[in-house]
C-alpha cells in the first residue's frame, strides 16, 4: 500500500532532524538511512530533500559543511545544532500528541465509551 504523500509532507523535517540525532550526514546517506529505518517506506528524491535541508539551515537548526569524500567530489554534511534538537524534541511531543489522538479516533472513541 502506498502513503499518502500529505501524511507524509508534512512530517519530513521531523524525520531529517531525527537522522541527524545520531550524528553528521549528507545527502544520500540520509535519503538511504531513511529508507533502512522504515522498513523501505520512505523514498525522500534530492528534489525534495536539499530544499528542506536548506529551509532547516535558514532556520538555524542543521548547519552544513564539506568534507572530502575517498573519491571523487567533497561532501556536504549536515549536523544538528542546539536550536535544531530543541525543535526536535517539540517536533516528537507535537508528532505523539497527533499519533495518540488519530488513534483514540480509528479505535472507535473507546476512551470515552459511555459518555
Amino acid at each position: 500500500m502506498e502513503l499518502d504523500k500529505s501524511l507524509v509532507s508534512g512530517s519530513m523535517a521531523l524525520l531529517v532532524l531525527k537522522l541527524l540525532e545520531d550524528g553528521d550526514k549528507y545527502g544520500y546517506q540520509m535519503i538511504e538511512e531513511l529508507k533502512r529505518r522504515s522498513d523501505d517506506t520512505f523514498h525522500l528524491k534530492a528534489g525534495t530533500l536539499y530544499p528542506l535541508l536548506h529551509g532547516l539551515e535558514e532556520k538555524g537548526f542543521v548547519t552544513a559543511y564539506e568534507r572530502e569524500a575517498a573519491a571523487g567530489k567533497p561532501r556536504r554534511y549536515y549536523h544538528l545544532t542546539k536550536e535544531g534538537g530543541a525543535a526536535l524534541r517539540e517536533k516528537e511531543e507535537s508528532w505523539n500528541a497527533y499519533a495518540r489522538a488519530v488513534g483514540r479516533v480509528l479505535k472507535g472513541g473507546a476512551c470515552c465509551a459511555g459518555a
